[in-house]
């Protein structure tokens, strides 16, 4: 893992001190692309990254300034994706046979978005062909389970200094995505995995907030949260867990994943929402009981 040690996989931006009960985590924005892996793959570096969520982790840096650490990956979605459960493997991409405990029958390994995808978007096969399982579960070993490791101790530092946390797993989605049966295209979307991972009245404030700023925002569909807000939202024990969605139309060309003239001004809009949002929980009483159930 030579190379990897070069880079590091993730990393942790830091408050100078955490004032807000906040955890912000961008984990499909890394643009790191090993030599080796596109070495492997028949696409070209430019179509590899249709699966990003391109400069998301530049949008939310904010969030620092304001008192909450952001983890990010430098590690891209293609390569691994830690919104997956840890052995979401096809059994079909390996030479080798794959743990007793991997999850080879999940609809996400059927649609090629497993923890080692098969595709990218649109349906783009990734690999030329086959290769060693012990690879993929050298991914799984050295850096999915240290993000996690790193985004728990996040959550759990939060929890015992505020007595709750909020984490927000911060995503983009494409420019064409619309809202099942209209034509309305949301500038934002808002999952809580229907109700599960976070206090609906934090959901309400997050879309009330958003859509103050002048944006169109929409609630669970047609993204209601990942692996990663499903595993961590635990609203009963003072555990909030919220998926954000931006369009990426917004803010980048995706033809040639350049960043718009409007970037900057979204970021001061996500700025704004971050603090106001943080100021809404400042006094959460109405959630403490939760935790105490």
């Amino acid at each position: 893992m030579g190379e990897a040690v070069e880079w590091a996989f993730f990393e942790v931006l830091e408050p100078a001190s955490q004032r807000i009960p906040l955890v912000f985590n961008s984990p499909h924005s890394g643009r790191h692309y090993p030599q080796s892996f596109l070495d492997q793959s028949r696409l070209d570096p430019h179509s590899i990254r249709r699966s990003e969520d391109h400069f998301v982790d530049d949008l939310f840096r904010s969030a620092t300034f304001l008192g909450a650490p952001l983890l990010r990956a430098h590690f891209p979605r293609a390569f691994l994706d830690v919104n997956r459960e840890p052995y979401e493997l096809d059994p079909r991409m390996f030479e080798g046979a794959l743990p007793p405990h991997a999850n080879i029958s999940s609809m996400r390994v059927a649609g090629g978005l497993g923890t080692v995808p098969r595709l990218v978007a649109e349906n783009m096969e990734i690999y030329r062909g086959r290769f060693p399982v012990e690879e993929a579960l050298e991914r799984i070993e050295t850096i999915y389970k240290p993000y996690h490791a790193m985004l728990r101790k996040l959550i759990a530092r939060t929890h015992v200094q505020f007595g709750m946390s909020i984490l927000i797993d911060c995503h983009s989605m494409p420019g064409n995505v619309h809202l099942p049966g209209s034509g309305h295209r949301p500038d934002f979307i808002i999952g809580d995995r229907y109700g599960t991972s976070a206090a609906a009245e934090l959901s309400r404030v997050a879309v009330e907030l958003l859509e103050q700023l002048g944006y169109a925002v929409a609630r669970n569909k047609p993204y209601a949260g990942g692996f990663i807000t499903e595993h961590y939202g635990r609203p009963t024990r003072g555990l909030h867990a919220l998926q954000i969605e931006i369009n990426r139309s917004l803010y980048v060309d995706e033809a040639t994943l350049i960043k718009k003239p409007g970037f900057a001004a979204l970021e001061a809009d996500l700025a704004t929402f971050i603090a106001a949002l943080a100021r809404h929980v400042e006094d959460f009483s109405a959630y403490l009981p939760l935790a105490a159930e």
